[in-house]
């Protein structure tokens, strides 16, 4: 199966999203297909034995749309879209200047006779022609394929005020004979026009600003890199860069691909990815990000990860498929656009024949206005972007804020959170543990017992196996070649060289091995001072015991507190001793708390939280985290830490700063309470609006809703629900 988001042109509301969505799904070989209307993007997954991206572009343009899939997509579609928008920058401005004198004629000279009636069809007929042209080839398109959308509202409204009017300047008399005056409403359809134009423009504009976060991130990405041949250099595109290129970065520059420092030296500012502003020096040997902003040094690196392989060009990534997502709340509006358009047309047809049947043939210009107001009124793009406005806007902040969310799921969950379940080593603490103490039981030489160690942890990705291999530092001694190596989840690392059995590990793994506990003496003491041991050894013979620190974060504290404050139950769950755990969480003042836990402990312990009712969001950073984030109703991997971590989790912390935790559920309220303001407002408007618009007030105030008034309600009700969305932007979270 593969996954692909692509950029879909020619969309005008959110019915045609649907359309599209119904469309894609239908193909043989997709297995689920979502358009986001806010963004414009199609997210697809299929299988390519069935169907290739070509055979879904034809599919998407046989239904009135098109699908940008080459390879600058982006850059391509970005072109067209400042294209679209300066056309209809230009229509709408000329739409207005047409429309004004319109208006004032209508107003000023509304019983002018012929004359003024042509006048005004003079003004009109550009305005429709010219200005609103795309409302009728989209209607015309969505006509062909049995489909109905809102340009097919706008186009039947205003073409059905110009033609009676035009019957009416051209034969007056029709209307005379009967006793009926032959008004003209030639004002009605060229305001809707302009008034739905000026509504599009400001929702175009609006809907840019929401994904201005993305364009922030892709913004850092370099553009050409300095490539170094036969030791020349040479301005090049990033995207001829390959794996192993030698990559020449002056002062001041941003780092244009990931890779490895291999002469000079600089430092280098990361908190585009990490937060941290104080610069890292960077030295041979050492990684670089592409986008990070190199300071005053030089240096060479060569290539490791190039184009989409990039951290950055990864969560760029990661954010612009969370941003295309769909939230559960939002499937009931697209089931509600599906069958808007239809609906509407039948309460506009039924308005037109009720006029009539209670008012005869005099009521027949107000039995025409009401059923064009109807028509006009209605509009499903508040509907249609209620929800993903407020999620790219949403998902926006937070990676700017140094928060990765997976998904539209993830951020309507998260609101719903009322306890967390918090990993010890590298989530509360800093993650950069050291050794303090060492006892080698051992007695002779140890030089080959710590290349054997040192060979051993430095195969493992555990925090505590990296202090020790900082530890050791480099020791001279033959090179050991394990014939085989395993890692025991939760407990340590084991290997062979020849048939020699060496392991490292926990209290638990050493009891496996040691049966003479006196000889755990020193760790156990430790580990009553709150220190993790390590316990090295050979076969049934212990070599050593390491004692190390690994000091709480200082953010650690204001978290819990917040989270807290919150009324958000906090847990902390660890596979080190008991004593370290009581040690740390009485400091962080933390009530429920569980060591030596193995990773299925650590399931079955959410697993438990869940049957109690409660919402669980888990926090981890390793590997035997990754069990326990897949149980939770939302998971959490701090961003320095395993890739399995963060394969599985739900959100990511970027710089493992466990503030951002309270950030990220606030920011998810927020959210959330946008987008129920945003589908109040949309259901309501249309509830109220279309009574309206058919004369319900009428009998009793003798209030009847001009067309054109209904227009600008229309365009102000789409442009309201993304102004809405984009007070997000500006909320402390």
């Amino acid at each position: 199966m593969r996954k692909i988001t692509v950029p879909v042109l020619e969309m005008s509301c959110a019915v045609c999203a649907a359309n599209v969505e119904k469309g894609v799904r239908a193909v043989k070989g997709v297995s689920n297909a979502d358009v986001n209307f806010a963004s414009n993007s199609l997210t697809v997954e299929f299988d390519e034995k069935f169907v290739t991206p070509a055979q879904l572009k034809k599919t998407v343009q046989s239904l009135g749309y098109d699908l940008v899939i080459e390879e600058a997509a982006e850059e391509i579609t970005e072109e067209l879209r400042l294209k679209h928008f300066r056309l209809m920058r230009f229509k709408t401005i000329m739409a207005w200047v047409l429309a004004i004198p319109l208006m004032v004629i209508s107003m000023s000279a509304m019983h002018g006779g012929p004359i003024v009636n042509w006048i005004m069809l003079l003004l009109t007929s550009p305005i429709l022609f010219f200005c609103g042209d795309a409302f009728f080839k989209n209607a015309w398109k969505q006509a062909r394929h049995r489909t109905a959308n809102m340009d097919t509202l706008v186009a039947l409204s205003t073409s059905i005020a110009f033609l009676f009017s035009l019957f009416n300047t051209i034969y007056p008399d029709f209307w005379i004979q009967r006793g009926i005056e032959p008004h003209v409403y030639y004002e009605a359809s060229g305001m809707i026009i302009a008034f739905v134009l000026l509504g599009k423009l400001m929702e175009e504009r609006a809907k840019n600003n929401t994904s201005s976060a993305i364009k922030k991130l892709m913004g850092l990405q370099p553009k050409t890199a300095r490539l170094i041949e036969d030791g020349i250099e040479k301005d090049v595109p990033i995207a001829s860069l390959k794996p192993s290129d030698k990559v020449s970065v002056k002062p001041g520059e941003k780092i244009p691909v990931d890779g490895i420092v291999r002469e000079g030296n600089s430092y280098v500012d990361e908190s585009m990815i990490s937060g941290e502003p104080i610069p890292v020096m960077k030295k041979d040997g050492d990684k670089v990000l592409a986008g990070t902003l190199n300071q005053k040094g030089a240096f060479v690196l060569e290539a490791t990860q190039v184009g989409s392989q990039t951290v950055l060009a990864q969560i760029v990534r990661m954010v612009q498929d969370a941003q295309g997502s769909k939230a559960p709340v939002q499937r009931i509006a697209d089931k509600i656009s599906r069958i808007f358009v239809p609906v509407v047309m039948g309460i506009s047809l039924l308005t037109f024949v009720l006029w009539l049947l209670m008012g005869g043939g005099g009521y027949f210009s107000y039995a025409l206005l009401a059923a064009v107001s109807v028509l006009v009124i209605a509009c499903p793009c508040a509907l249609g972007l209620a929800t993903p406005t407020a999620l790219m806007v949403g998902i926006g902040k937070a990676a700017e804020n140094h928060i990765l969310i997976k998904d539209a799921f993830a951020l309507e969950n998260l609101c719903r959170v009322n306890c967390v379940v918090l990993d010890k080593t590298g989530t509360l603490t800093q993650g950069k543990p050291t050794v303090t103490h060492v006892s080698w039981i051992y007695s002779g030489d140890n030089t080959e017992n710590k290349y054997v160690l040192l060979t051993l942890e430095r195969r493992s990705e555990h925090p505590l196996a990296t202090a020790i291999v900082e530890f050791l530092g480099n020791p001279v001694s033959v090179p050991a070649t394990f014939s085989s190596f395993e890692s025991v989840t939760g407990e340590g690392v084991t290997g062979k060289i020849e048939d020699r059995e060496y392991w490292a590990g926990s209290e638990r793994m050493a009891r496996k091995y040691i049966s003479d506990t006196t000889l755990l003496h020193d760790g156990i003491m430790w580990q009553q001072a709150g220190l993790s041991t390590v316990y090295f050894g050979s076969g049934y013979e212990l070599l050593a015991i390491f004692a190390i620190s690994d000091p709480v974060k200082d953010s650690s504290r204001n978290a819990v507190k917040l989270l807290k404050q919150n009324g958000i139950e906090v847990h902390m769950l660890t596979g080190d001793n008991r004593q370290t755990a009581v040690s740390i969480a009485g400091e962080l003042e933390i009530e429920h708390y569980e060591a030596e836990v193995l990773p299925q402990e650590k399931e079955n312990y959410i697993k438990n939280l869940q049957t109690q009712g409660k919402v669980v969001a888990m926090v981890g950073d390793g590997i035997n985290d990754s069990q326990a984030l897949a149980r939770a109703d939302v998971s959490v991997a701090m961003g320095k830490g395993t890739d399995i971590a963060m394969d599985v989790a739900m959100v990511t912390l970027i710089n493992s700063d466990l503030l951002l935790l309270p950030q990220a559920i606030r920011l998810s309220r927020q959210t959330v309470r946008i987008i129920r303001e945003n589908l109040f407002w949309a259901f309501i408007y249309n509830v109220i609006g279309i009574p309206v618009a058919a004369g319900i007030l009428y009998p009793i105030w003798g209030i009847l809703l001009n067309p054109m008034w209904a227009s600008a309600a229309m365009a102000f009700s789409s442009v309201s629900v993304v102004l809405n969305s984009l007070r997000l932007k500006w909320m402390k979270i």
